[in-house]
């Protein structure tokens, strides 16, 4: 059964599908789609189970793959440049395996074919701190006060290492609507996937479009070193990894990374060509 995702489409010109990670949905995108929609069209869905994409029931991962493929389908998008962050690079990556005559190109942001990660455990004080923290934020977003006190006594700490007041905003905005909008169900097919030891290294070379690989020295949840290893096994790849970040540096660095995709897109304008 096919999901008809909620969708978030801006601007005009070629489309750039933009796909979120866990937990997230296409509002979580918006650091990417504000930016790039004044130059091309943004498609920032929310996945099955996702934001407002509810689903009742169990689902495997690849359903995601499905729902996607109608979308395109849905909008008449004959072909289109993947920006996937975190899960969103792992379906970005399969949507070119599986349809590779429609992407065009993929930027990859903190993901990997075969993610590993070296998370801390974690504790109770972590969990309370981490609560306190988004709670707080979530009413007055950026306060410097509860940054100090609960956002880097909490797991904040393992999600960003710039406790910015830029950092802090996106996360009351996006972060913790999404977190309070993702299914029970979507947390169970995704974690069923890592059970099983995901690893798609030796098929990446059957991906032939460019790919812009962008990483975080201090990702603590998918590792910078997973993500070379990626690019590494892409056939046209371009690699970045920003010193000082972690997994949501989207939040932390914001200007350096736009920068970076714009550049690359233009060095690369055949990702951004529908003839």
């Amino acid at each position: 059964m096919v999901v008809n995702l909620n969708v978030d489409i801006q601007g005009q010109g070629f489309p750039i599908l933009c796909l979120h990670g866990h937990p997230g949905s296409g509002r979580s995108m918006a650091v990417f789609t504000n930016h790039l929609s004044k130059r091309y069209q943004t498609v920032a869905p929310d996945l099955r189970g996702y934001g407002k994409s509810r689903f009742q029931g169990n689902f495997a991962m690849t359903d995601h793959l499905t729902d996607l493929e109608a979308l395109l389908d849905r909008l008449q998008m004959g072909n289109c440049l993947i920006l996937g962050w975190s899960l969103g690079g792992i379906l970005a990556m399969e949507l070119a395996l599986r349809l590779p005559q429609r992407v065009t190109g993929l930027i990859l942001v903190a993901t990997a074919a075969r993610p590993r990660g070296n998370h801390p455990p974690i504790t109770w004080q972590d969990n309370l701190y981490t609560g306190m923290a988004a709670l707080l934020n979530y009413v007055k977003p950026g306060w410097q006060w509860n940054i100090e006190t609960f956002g880097k006594r909490s797991l904040f700490r393992y999600l960003i290492q710039q406790h910015t007041h830029t950092a802090y905003n996106y996360i009351a905005q996006a972060a913790v609507p999404a977190y309070l909008q993702t299914s029970a169900a979507a947390t169970r097919a995704l974690y069923s996937a890592i059970a099983l030891g995901y690893n798609r290294l030796e098929e990446l070379q059957q991906i032939h479009c460019p790919s812009l690989v962008i990483a975080a020295s201090q990702d603590r949840h998918i590792t910078a070193e997973s993500s070379l290893e990626t690019a590494q096994h892409l056939k046209y790849s371009q690699w970045l990894c920003y010193p000082n970040a972690a997994h949501l540096f989207p939040w932390e660095v914001p200007h350096q990374l736009l920068s970076d995709i714009d550049t690359w897109i233009t060095n690369h304008p055949q990702v951004v060509d529908s003839l």
